[in-house]
């Protein structure tokens, strides 16, 4: 077994645990190799690096609910910056247990704290794997009985964290309604 097929499953070991099971399989786990489906897709020869940032993105998340920080904005940025370091330090030890060295750690470290959006090819290529993970998977039952309005303003956002080609490949590859594909569009202006 290689270091990065160990540090793989050793994600996906810690993930299994995860008690959402909404989807038939843990969450977490299932995230992780959506993840890694989306960036061998459009990567194919993604470092090890990329390949262990994609699938330890979202590590144990359940550990650390939402619900345990305050409500706004303050609190939900909060929630996020404290993830992205519980996650980054988690898959950081895996690494070091799997022969990986400092730099190697500190730099998927960096990628799963999104340290460099628009500015680190790496980092940039995580946000819009996660990015297109989320468009695949998860936004149909995100949106489910939000307004257009509120769709309009989630679809933006996320369009402004893609780089330029990433948003012209999810206009071609993802059926959006011509007010998200606009806003898709307009994101880049």
């Amino acid at each position: 077994m290689t270091r990065l097929t160990a540090t793989l499953s050793a994600i996906d070991a810690a993930n299994e645990a995860d008690p959402d099971r909404s989807e038939g399989s843990p969450a977490a786990r299932l995230y992780g190799e959506r993840m890694t489906a989306e960036l061998l897709r459009i990567l194919p020869d993604a470092s090890d690096e990329l390949r262990i940032a994609a699938r330890g993105q979202h590590i144990e998340r359940w550990k650390t609910p939402r619900s345990a920080y305050p409500d706004g904005r303050e609190g939900y940025l909060t929630w996020r910056r404290d993830l992205g370091g519980f996650h980054a330090r988690r898959v950081g030890e895996i690494m070091a247990e799997n022969g990986y060295g400092q730099p190697a750690i500190d730099h998927v470290g960096r990628m799963i704290r999104k340290e460099g959006i628009k500015r680190d090819a790496d980092v940039q290529l995580l946000e819009d794997v996660i990015c297109f993970t989320f468009l695949r998977w998860y936004f149909h039952p995100f949106a489910d009985g939000r307004s257009d309005e509120s769709l309009t303003h989630i679809v933006a956002r996320t369009a402004r964290k893609m780089s330029a080609g990433a948003r012209q490949r999810a206009l071609a590859e993802f059926d959006l309604p011509e007010f998200l594909a606009e806003a898709v569009r307009s994101a880049g202006a």
